[in-house]
This record gives structure tokens, sequence and C-alpha cells, in this order.
């Protein structure tokens, strides 16, 4: 890796030639600006603004703005002549637990490498230092114009050191926090830790910036000529009043659905952990009710008739079934004795045999009961 600063780190009397080099590196991706009528590149020039003449970088030197607009020009010789012992030297000022170091001072992250072979042996007794004793180093170093201060922990076997931003330089978190009292519940409480205890732990290792991805394949889809859809958006729920123990639950089911996804994808699940499936309701008993289909016999009579498609729904049809039975032997009772009645009138009255006749098919078809041929023995044997 290429330095980016040469020093050495001042530890007490030991001095530790080192070589700084960046830690970390930039992945997102930068766009150009563009003239949208042709595509044509916008590019900035730097224009001296007394001449208005374009200059080059080898003409432009660095200067500070008075408070009045007065430009002091200062230089790079200059700036090497401070008395600054920080200004090719990486000075330890204390030694202190990690915990000491809020976090919102960390800045930018570099590894300290030993320069030469002449700094291995005071390179390495500093980090045994470091990792016996289970502190950091806190240091100053000046690095682009200007001092500043450093946390040094080890990484592996290698020194590295983070940049940190003053005390000063850290603003106060007054009016971030929300307004007013408010209070939450137990219950609250116990579903948030039920929810962070589901999802458990990462691996840092594997996560990536999915923003990065889709805009890489959108630039590729592009290029190819292709059609690219149009995301729907996503429902955030901004500005909605939300029940915090249901999104509480909800986020629990979810966070242990997934889980055991993840678990019965990789084949090594405890099976500690079983889904959540909404209970279904019973369907009613009326639900499945039996059309009921009505016509017309040939008698003028309507009859109703019901169907299903269960057994157990079949069962009123069977009640009516044995009904049937009981009505046919009573209609046969009656026809036995319209039959003696029609036998009688055949012998008196040859007229009145005819209309007994004609009860009789009247009563075969199905719609005469006992009740109604009464009336016609009465006829017959008057």
């Amino acid at each position: 890796m290429r330095s980016i600063w040469n020093g050495a780190i001042s530890f007490g009397l030991v001095s530790i030639p080192i070589k700084l080099v960046n830690a970390t590196e930039n992945h997102s991706i930068s766009f150009r600006q563009i003239h949208l009528a042709d595509g044509g590149r916008i590019r900035y020039r730097k224009v001296c603004e007394l001449d208005e003449e374009e200059v080059s970088g080898g003409e432009i030197g660095k200067a500070y703005e008075d408070a009045d607009g007065t430009m002091i020009p200062i230089t790079d010789e200059d700036l090497a002549q401070l008395p600054l012992p920080t200004a090719k030297t990486i000075e330890i000022v204390a030694f202190v637990p990690a915990d000491r170091i809020d976090p919102l001072q960390m800045d930018a992250a570099y590894y300290l490498s030993a320069n030469g072979v002449p700094a291995a042996k005071p390179y390495t007794l500093l980090r045994e230092a470091l990792k016996r004793s289970n502190r950091v180093a806190v240091a100053k170093y000046a690095l682009r114009g200007r001092e500043r201060l450093g946390m040094l922990r080890v990484v592996d076997d290698v020194i590295a050191m983070h940049g940190l931003l003053w005390p000063d330089e850290i603003r106060a978190p007054q009016d971030a926090a929300p307004d007013g009292d408010v209070t939450v519940r137990d219950a609250e409480l116990d579903l948030a830790d039920a929810l962070m205890d589901t999802l458990g732990e990462v691996d840092m290792d594997s996560l990536h910036d999915d923003y990065r991805e889709a805009v890489e394949q959108l630039v590729a889809a592009k290029a190819a000529g292709e059609f690219v859809l149009p995301a729907e958006p996503e429902d955030t729920g901004d500005g909605k009043v939300i029940d915090l123990i249901a999104a509480l639950e909800n986020s629990v089911r979810a966070a242990r659905k997934s889980r055991n996804a993840e678990d019965a994808g990789d084949g090594d699940g405890d099976g500690g952990m079983a889904d959540v499936h909404p209970i279904k309701k019973t369907p009613s008993k009326t639900s499945g009710a039996a059309k009921r289909t009505t016509h017309r016999t040939p008698t003028g009579k309507t009859v109703t008739r019901s169907g299903s498609s269960t057994a157990k729904k079949s069962a009123p049809k069977a009640t009516g079934a044995k009904k049937s039975t009981s009505t046919t032997k009573k209609s046969a009772g009656s026809a036995g004795s319209r039959t003696t009645a029609r036998k009688t009138a055949t012998k008196t009255a040859p007229a009145t045999a005819k209309k007994t006749a004609t009860k009789k098919r009247t009563s075969s078809s199905g719609g005469t009961t006992a009740k109604k041929a009464a009336p016609s023995r009465k006829r017959t044997s008057a």
C-alpha cells in the first residue's frame, strides 16, 4: 500500500520510524455532471477573478482570508518552519482504557507500518505493550497542514491509528431528544428485548452495500440498451400513528420467521423457534346450507326440494324419504277405499264411476292425501 505520510512514533525516548497508509477505501459510485441537451461533460475551470483568465495547478497557492477580506498568502515552507514537534512525529501523550474514547470522535483510520528493519524491534515492543495493557494510546500528529488528535490500537499484528476530532469539535446533543416526557411501559420494553434477542448477532463481513449493487445493475442495463422498470415506492408509514405494541409483536414474528427460514436454508437450525401462524376460523354450520329447488307438478302443486354435497347435510333428505314413504302408505290405504267405492259406484251409476276414475288418476299423480280422499267417498256414496 502506498504511504501518505512518513515520520516516527515518539514513545518516550524511543523513536519508531513508520509509514502512514490508509486503512479504508471508498467504494461509492461517483457520477459526472453532463449537459442534458447533448450529453457533454460539465467541467469546472479555475479562473482568476482579477484578470478572468484560467490558471493551471502550478500557478495556484494557498492564502488565509482575514475578517476584512484581505488574502494573506501562506506557503508550504511557512508551515514547515512552524515549531511543532508533531510536524513529522506521532507523539504519544497518554495511555487510557478504550472506553474512554467517545465514538463520536472517531475519524479516518490508518495503518502504521514499520519503516525499515531497525524499526521492527521498537514497533513490536509498542504493539505487545498495548496488547498486554488492554489500553489504547492517545497521540497528537500533524497532517495536511493542521495538528490532529489520534488513537493507537492493535489490529491483528498491526498498530492502527484512528484520527480523532478535538473535543471542542463535537456538538452538544441539545434539542435532539423528543420534546416532553415520554413514558415507556414494561410490556413494550419486554417486546423490544424479545425483538433484540430474536434478531441476535450478525457477521459484519456478510453486510454489503445494496444501493451500490442496484446502481451498478442500473448502469449495466442502460449501457446494454435495456428498459429498466421503475421500482414501486415502499410504504414507510410516515405521518401515521402506529400501535407500538402491535408493531413490536409483528416485528418479533417477522424476525422469527426470517431466522427460521435462514436456519432451514443452512440445514443447521436448532428448531427452538416456531413459526407464528394466524388462527383459522371454524366455518359456521350455516355457511354451506343446501340449495333449494322449487318447481310445479303437472297438477299445479308447488314442490320444494333440497340438496347437499356432504353426507351430513344429506341426513334431512333421508328423513324426507321416510315421510314420503309414510305418505305413500296412507295414500295406498286411501286408494283401497276409493277402489271399493269405485266398484260400488260402477254398479249404481256409470256417470259416477267416471268421476271416481278421474279422482283415481289425480291420486296416482302423487298429490292426494287420505284427508282429501274422504270427501270423495262421501260424494260417491251419495
